[in-house]
């Protein structure tokens, strides 16, 4: 069977470069797909490989029209909704991430939608769920289209730092090379959406501040948005005194791994006290993510899978 696609740039995209994007579709139906013309054939007689091939097909033709550009990650997303008959998130997504640029950052997962929709409509949001879930990523784009676009006049990104085998004090360096490790992450997400340099003159301006958790103490934040990472490492009087800075006009975001926790064991995780004792307030969103909501590449998906199963 074929599928005809009018549009040539469409194709192309839909493809993907040396067709990768075909290998991926090939992979997860199980049968030969070829691009000839302006058509792509599925070389199969099955008809329930046929449906979901067409399908697949015209839901990626669509989202490509929206502005997406798709990868391996996408389409495996994509293709796991519908086998399992469900209507795909990106049909109709309102929940997606504009830049003034016009850049657009989509969700890849249901929860992930929920993830974007929560932050749009509440000041408060706890997002827990394992590593490659888009917990930090989807957090920092929402903030950083808000400080572009000026609904924001600062953005904030702090995580406690937890030494692991080595003492702060014996690492080489000032304070600033010291804890950089520690805060490496936060910059990698924003480095996603924006330049280095634009980074910096932000930095320079105190538009975007990253700091240490510590740091946090004694300070009242208004008008910014205020991105806690890692916050599964949080003391409870972390997470109090965290959540207790925050100044009219403030949203936050906390994000955190529940099974990456780093504490001494005498101490409970300021996240998941947070989650038990906060959980009847309704202004206060909280999202939890799974390993079907990772986006990273499809091994880690697994290894998120394995760690759960041996963990139950």
């Amino acid at each position: 069977m074929s599928v005809v696609l009018e549009d040539r740039r469409i194709l192309s995209e839909l493809c993907g470069v040396n067709d990768s994007n075909l290998a991926t579709i090939e992979e997860l139906i199980g049968a030969r797909v070829l691009s000839r013309g302006n058509e792509l054939v599925l070389e199969s007689e099955e008809v329930s490989k046929r449906t979901l091939f067409r399908r697949l097909v015209a839901e990626l033709e669509e989202q490509i029209r929206e502005g997406q550009v798709p990868g391996r990650g996408m389409i495996r997303s994509l293709y796991d909704s519908l086998a399992k008959n469900k209507k795909y998130l990106f049909e109709h997504n309102k929940n997606h991430i504009v830049f003034p640029s016009g850049v657009k950052v989509f969700p890849r997962s249901e929860r992930q939608s929920a993830y974007v929709d929560a932050m749009a409509r509440h000041d408060l949001v706890f997002c827990t769920g394992p590593a490659g879930t888009g917990k930090t990523y989807l957090a920092v784009a929402h903030a950083l289209r808000g400080i572009i676009a000026k609904t924001r006049k600062k953005l904030i990104l702090t995580r406690p730092v937890v030494e692991a085998g080595e003492s702060l004090g014996f690492l080489p360096g000032d304070l600033t090379q010291k804890i950089g490790p520690y805060l490496r992450p936060l910059y990698d997400a924003m480095d996603a959406f924006i330049s280095y340099e634009m980074i910096l003159r932000f930095e320079e301006k105190r538009v975007i501040e990253i700091a240490p958790l510590a740091y946090m103490r004694g300070r009242s934040l208004r008008d910014a948005f205020v991105i806690l990472d890692e916050a599964q490492n949080t003391t409870r009087e972390q997470m109090k005194m965290f959540l207790t800075r925050l100044g009219e006009g403030a949203q936050a975001v906390v994000t955190g791994d529940v099974t990456q926790i780093d504490l001494e064991k005498k101490k409970q995780s300021g996240l998941l006290h947070a989650r038990e004792i906060l959980s009847d307030i309704n202004e206060i969103a909280f999202i939890e993510f799974t390993a079907e909501d990772v986006v990273r590449h499809p091994l880690v998906q697994k290894i998120v899978q394995a760690y759960e199963s041996k963990n139950s």
